[in-house]
């Protein structure tokens, strides 16, 4: 996709967007997409190598970055993220809360720790982001943008710990839509399906599943992080100036056929695991 078609590349001039888990994956395409259009990014996550490689790419595309490696589940070090984001870049005008941990395991063999972990990423590190972005989010009646996923509107099986965590982003996202909606600050939700090349799918998918699953997204392709940060660029601008408190998919509708393909594809893979051990 040639966003430079659809949007203007002056969309987001002047414009501060910060990414958590912006290193890499679909956070790190969906960063590279508000960059292409104009807007200065600021990334954060756990591995600062990572984040130095992230914005060197995203330099080439002519953003100014601020990348200072900050986990999520810590509030203190999100708010000197973000406070060494607006010094240099000025205030956060979008919040792109993407950050998040996933792994595959049946209930009866996931540990309290194992569940723990993935909500304190996921949820708690959502939440931490947003309350910590909030005063500037309020000076520049900005938005956040969460990354959902399809576990958070179907059961899926072995990811309990997932669809636990990912509910209550979207739970959390309409929350802060109704009480932050006086301030000027919006609320969504994106929701990828399968995205090909990502460190998600390599985690979740078994070798060599990508054309079956393919097969079974409704459009018939795998979709890549530009379609995830194409939509993030739409809610985030003028154009979808009166959406708020929306979960908005880009999966090729794959969640019409529900969670059949997952249970599936990755239950034949732990079945597969468990015979050979």
């Amino acid at each position: 996709m040639n966003l430079e078609d659809i949007f203007a590349t002056t969309l987001f001039d002047g414009q501060t967007v910060f990414i958590t888990g912006g290193g890499s994956g679909i956070n790190l395409g969906v960063a590279q997409c508000f960059a292409r259009l104009g807007a200065n990014i600021a990334i954060c996550g756990r591995t600062q190598s990572k984040l130095n490689d992230a914005a060197a790419m995203l330099e080439t595309l002519g953003a100014e970055v601020v990348a200072q490696a900050a986990d999520v589940r810590d509030m203190d070090a999100l708010a000197e993220a973000m406070a060494t984001t607006e010094s240099q870049l000025g205030p956060i005008n979008v919040l792109v809360a993407g950050a998040a941990g996933n792994f595959t395991a049946p209930t009866e063999k996931l540990s309290s720790n194992g569940f723990r972990t993935v909500i304190d990423i996921d949820l708690v590190g959502a939440f931490n982001a947003a309350r910590a972005a909030f005063e500037q989010l309020r000076q520049t009646r900005g938005c956040l943008i969460f990354i959902s996923a399809g576990q958070a509107q179907a059961p899926f099986e072995f990811q309990a710990h997932a669809g636990a965590a990912k509910a209550g982003v979207d739970n959390l996202m309409k929350t802060l839509a109704l009480e932050w909606g006086p301030y000027g600050i919006r609320a969504n939700s994106v929701l990828p399906g399968w995205i090909a090349d990502t460190e998600g799918l390599k985690r979740l998918a078994p070798p060599g599943s990508e054309h079956r699953i393919a097969d079974e997204v409704p459009i018939r392709r795998m979709g890549d992080t530009t379609d995830v940060g194409a939509l993030a660029c739409f809610l985030a601008s003028p154009l979808a100036g009166y959406v708020t408190g929306n979960v908005v998919a880009a999966d090729g509708g794959m969640m019409l056929r529900g969670s059949g393909i997952w249970t599936q594809v990755i239950g034949a893979m732990l079945a597969e695991t468990d015979a050979s051990g």
